[in-house]
């Protein structure tokens, strides 16, 4: 996958649990730790507005792009 989550990170650089996370933006555990450990397909707006209010960030502290083996180059 080409998209890398950083959630684990800023939660530990705030020393906050998934628990207390998911209580302050109303998101349950299981869908939080999802897209923690990478196997959401997709991440509404409001919910990644949520997660940096709560955490201080910008979205690029949570989600990072990097190029997956299996994509192409394009010239």
């Amino acid at each position: 996958m080409a998209i890398v989550v950083n959630l684990d990170v800023m939660l530990a650089k705030r020393k906050m649990r998934l628990n207390e996370l998911g209580d302050a933006i109303g998101i349950s555990v299981q869908n939080l730790s999802v897209l923690k450990t990478g196997k959401a397909r997709a991440i509404r707006f409001s919910t990644l507005s949520a997660i940096c209010r709560v955490l201080e960030c910008q979205p690029a502290d949570i989600l990072e792009y990097t190029l997956g083996e299996d994509e192409p180059l394009e010239d």
